[in-house]
């Protein structure tokens, strides 16, 4: 039987929309000829959302991903206590039962019991407490998995890919937080990233600007002379494909978007707006430069609906999707540079001009 690749899912904020869109996904026998999928979380809050939204998707109790069985929806349980669902309630205890669910999937790809990370969403307020503080998933899973490397929040859809020089920042810190060597790093781990991951062979990045109208040369603000557009003109230097600094507005009003494989913006809004207004129900949300593969839906726990059977799964399963193509191309990449031809060169020490293989290993 063919390897299927192990999906670790975390429930996310039980009193939000996560279990709805999983359990929606799950409830295409496609799916599981896909992948191996293991939720982490409760069996007992898993039940209580599918009678809620009237799911017939069923699921096995298992203790680990070591045990997972193929062509079946699997979960961990992580919550050892009762843990009460409050539909649209942002509670210290549904943040307790999220952070113990992502907690545990942490560990399980560390034993290398799962092969990608895809999270349903969270409350950043609710999950707070002494162990867990970061503004988000991105950061805990830097934090945790990412061996010294940094993330970059790479926002996508099919015709769109929106990486973020600052993440979850205040919109007051942001231009002091810039800085060229800042810049510079996201313009590589993104620029890495699209070869890596995506397989595109020579990336075009476009850069965005802070300031409106580009700062209409210097007239209002001055950070994209001081800061952007010399971190565009080094990596340009390095040979990396990026452009700009663009204006936002007229950059995405006029589909010049379309012409890059990628676009950095400097902050939250600036990227995720346009995105989430081109492909709300689609956009995936992916944590690039690290050595764990993680994905999620590009959208919230979504309190307002929850428990109304209605929220779309369209984005949980692109992000599967995405997790998926993601792995495969980095063992893909894996197993070409496996077994690199050993290197050609001209010896010089005799009169011959044949080419001859290096000797070294």
């Amino acid at each position: 039987m063919a390897y299927k690749i192990k999906v670790g899912i975390t429930q996310g904020d039980v009193n939000g929309i996560g279990y709805e869109v999983i359990l929606k996904t799950f409830a295409d026998p496609a799916m599981l000829e896909l992948c191996t999928p293991i939720i982490y979380g409760s069996p007992k809050v898993a039940t209580y959302h599918r009678k809620a939204i009237d799911s017939q998707t069923n699921f096995s109790l298992i203790e680990s991903a070591a045990n997972a069985q193929q062509d079946r929806l699997n979960l961990v349980n992580c919550n050892a206590d009762e843990v009460k669902v409050e539909f649209g309630v942002c509670s210290a205890e549904s943040g307790q039962a999220a952070f113990e669910a992502l907690q545990k999937a942490v560990e399980e790809y560390r034993a290398g019991l799962i092969d990608v990370l895809v999270t349903a969403p969270i409350n950043k307020k609710a999950i707070q407490s002494d162990a867990f503080h970061f503004p988000g998933h991105t950061e805990y899973i830097e934090s945790e998995l990412g061996n010294g490397q940094k993330a970059l929040m790479i926002l996508m859809n099919e015709s769109l890919r929106v990486a973020l020089v600052t993440v979850h920042e205040p919109i007051s810190r942001v231009s002091r937080l810039l800085t060229k060597e800042l810049i510079e790093e996201k313009i590589t781990i993104l620029n890495d990233s699209l070869k890596r991951d995506f397989r595109i062979e020579i990336p075009r990045i476009a850069v965005l600007a802070l300031n409106p109208h580009a700062s209409d040369n210097g007239l209002i603000g001055n950070e994209e002379e001081t800061v952007i557009t010399p971190a565009i003109q080094e990596m340009a230097e390095r040979g990396v494909k990026c452009f700009g600094p663009f204006s936002s507005d007229g950059f995405f009003g006029s589909s010049d978007y379309k012409k890059f494989d990628a676009v950095l913006a400097m902050y939250h809004d600036q990227g995720l707006i346009p995105l989430k207004t081109i492909a709300m129900d689609e956009g995936v949300n992916y944590t690039a430069g690290l050595p764990v593969i993680r994905t999620s839906p590009d959208h919230g726990t979504a309190y307002d609906i929850a428990g109304k059977g209605i929220a779309s799964e369209e984005s949980f399963r692109q992000a599967i999707y995405t997790a998926i193509d993601i792995y495969r191309c980095r063992r893909n990449e894996e197993y070409i540079h496996r077994n690199p031809l050993r290197k050609l060169f001209y010896d010089r020490r005799d009169d011959s001009d044949k080419l001859k293989l290096d000797s070294a290993e």
